[in-house]
């Protein structure tokens, strides 16, 4: 995540408007809360008023507070302040639960729809996406800016309201008390303006870092926790250990840094309020005028509770400020362009036939030209077979067919129709692929070979395909058979057993085209055998496109094409290239796994 530099961030309030357009779902929630801070700010000056009566009361306890009212005129100061001081208590405590129960739902409910709409969009971003953003950063987006956004739609929200709310009726209230003194203290308010906007950019600019930093912390927390055994094997923990702490302390001094700001900045402010109430206090006694002593009582403790919810309106910034710096994470990946899909073909059935055309390809932002003019046609159950080194675009091949990137020199024929034509999810249907790197998710044997468009096929069907899979045998042998938990990633099974699940997800698809990535690659002998036998099973009357370095696999491939550096060098059967004598025979020779100096496929 890079952090945008202040000239072309969006503003603040631009941000935080569209932030507060996910609360329209919920206005009438909203409009509720509002009421009830209403409610609450109203009872600020009435026990202000209380108070300028009390005072009265000391010296004349029998005086009426309503003389003019029929049946209250004859209720005494004494009796009416104390039971008004509950009312109002009550009336207050209404207020409060209002204004905090039905706001904390709106924010919990925008922030939900938020974190849901954050997740749905990663779904359908391009894999250059994923290449250029680490997943520790993207889930940090989904948990801690997503938590810093909650902050200011409640926490900000609440305390804008309530206490913006208490400031306007204090100020309602003294300037019909006094005038001339409220003219005097409004003087002060410009002062506090220029701080509270000062320090908002220096928060906003230092909650950005905070956030990057958090990325970093769950980045280096997830890799060490997928490739624990990678860290143990190799003895490192000392390493992952010292780049936790780096991580870990750079966002602790940033944090620091933050609460710096504050612990500086609020006190200052605080200064300057309390100046201004010294400066009050002596102009009360010097433009006293007529009033009573229950009248300058009242006025001072009005003016006295302004400070607590000014302050509270000027730290409030801070929260706003890292809400606003998460929802401009946020917006960012959703603003991000989506993959492209402009297909408009749909088929419910294919042969299968492959035919690649001039096919040139260098990845996005990149000069490097990874695939240059390919030219090769499958026909309908027919088997090719991509061999070379290790960087020489094989697996690039195999990604552009189901369109993970997107060419724009020669064409990918699926039936005749150019793959970029086909609607994205239609296209994907008639592909099934097997990777070397199985992915398995932390569900059941059942589910996972099930998975997706395959989810609710019937029990029979998903056994019949982990049978052909040669996956039945040992399945029946777990605790739970079929229904066993696999942890995650299918932690609990051994790497040969991932693989047959993978096979038999793609046979329980029986897509016309198979793709076969690498997907017997170091195996054991004995998960080898029962592999390759799957996997004839499940390249019988389909087209499949095996990249592989076992010989077993590409001995029976109807075509071999030999690739190095994107280019085809060589084609044909393994008989012809092997009469041939040259790049193939070399490959061959070495066992087909030639190391590579740089991986791009």
């Amino acid at each position: 995540m890079t952090e945008s530099s202040g000239a072309s961030s969006p503003s603040s309030l631009k941000i935080y408007f569209r932030l507060l357009g996910y609360v329209r779902p919920y206005v009438g929630l909203f409009l509720l809360s509002i009421v009830g801070f209403l409610i609450f700010a109203s009872t600020q000056p009435m026990l202000g008023y209380i108070l300028k009566y009390f005072v009265d009361g000391l010296s004349n306890p029998a005086a009426s507070l309503f003389p003019n009212v029929p049946y209250l005129r004859d209720m005494q100061l004494m009796h009416t302040v104390p039971v008004l001081i509950i009312l109002i208590a009550a009336w207050q405590g209404l207020g409060s639960y209002l204004g905090n129960y039905f706001l904390a739902k709106v924010s919990l409910g925008l922030v939900h729809d938020l974190r849901v709409q954050l997740f749905n969009n990663l779904l359908t971003l391009p894999n250059r996406y994923f290449d250029q953003n680490n997943s520790g950063h993207l889930i940090s987006r989904i948990t801690f800016n997503v938590t810093m956004v909650t902050g200011a739609a409640t926490d900000a929200i609440k305390v804008v309201i309530r206490e913006g709310m208490t400031v306007i009726f204090l100020f309602g209230s003294l300037l019909l008390m006094n005038w001339r003194l409220t003219l005097v203290m409004i003087a002060i308010l410009p002062l506090i303006a220029l701080m509270v906007g000062t320090a908002s950019k220096k928060f906003r600019k230092q909650s950005k870092k905070i956030q990057v930093a958090m990325g970093d912390v769950t980045h280096v927390a997830s890799e060490t926790i997928q490739g624990y055994r990678v860290v143990r094997s190799f003895g490192g923990e000392v390493y992952e250990s010292q780049r936790f702490l780096k991580a870990s302390r750079s966002n602790t001094d940033k944090q620091l840094r933050m609460t710096r700001t504050g612990a500086i900045y609020t006190p200052l402010l605080q200064l300057v309020i309390y100046i201004a109430m010294a400066i009050l206090m002596f102009l009360v006694l010097y433009l006293r005028g007529d009033s009573s002593a229950g009248d300058m009582v009242a006025y001072i403790t009005l003016a006295g509770l302004l400070p607590k919810p000014i302050r509270q309106l000027s730290e409030v910034s801070s929260t706003i400020q890292k809400g606003v710096a998460g929802a401009e994470s946020i917006f960012e990946q959703l603003d991000e362009e989506q993959e492209i899909d402009k297909g408009t073909v749909e088929r419910d059935a294919l042969t299968g036939r492959l035919e690649v055309r001039n096919l040139s390809f260098t990845y996005p932002g990149t000069d490097r030209q990874v695939l240059s003019d390919i030219n090769f046609t499958v026909e309908p159950g027919q088997m090719v077979a991509l061999v070379g080194r290790s960087g020489s675009g094989k697996s690039t091949l195999a990604a552009l067919i189901p369109r993970f990137y997107h060419h724009s020199t020669g064409e990918i024929l699926l039936d005749g129709i150019e793959v970029e034509d086909f609607k994205l999810l239609n296209l994907r249907r008639h592909i099934a692929q097997v990777n070397q790197h199985v992915t398995l998710f932390s569900d059941t044997i059942a589910n996972n070979i099930a998975y997706g468009d395959l989810a609710g096929a019937p029990r029979e069907a998903i056994e019949a395909a982990a049978e052909a899979a040669y996956a039945k045998e040992f399945v029946q042998q777990l605790p739970h058979g079929f229904d066993t938990q696999v942890g995650e990633n299918g932690v609990l099974l051994s790497g040969g057993q991932r693989q047959r699940l993978a096979i038999a997800r793609a046979l329980l698809k029986d897509a016309p085209l198979l793709i076969l990535d690498e997907a017997t690659s170091a195996l054991d002998t004995e998960s080898e055998r029962h592999i390759q036998a799957a996997l004839d099973r499940v390249m019988r009357d389909r087209t499949t496109l095996v990249i592989a370095h076992r010989l077993s696999t590409i001995e029976k491939a109807d075509l071999i094409l030999v690739m190095d550096q994107g280019r085809i060098v060589e084609r044909g059967s393994h008989a012809q290239l092997m009469a041939q004598n040259g790049y193939y025979a070399r490959l061959h020779a070495m066992g087909l796994d030639e190391p590579g100096t740089g991986d791009l496929t």
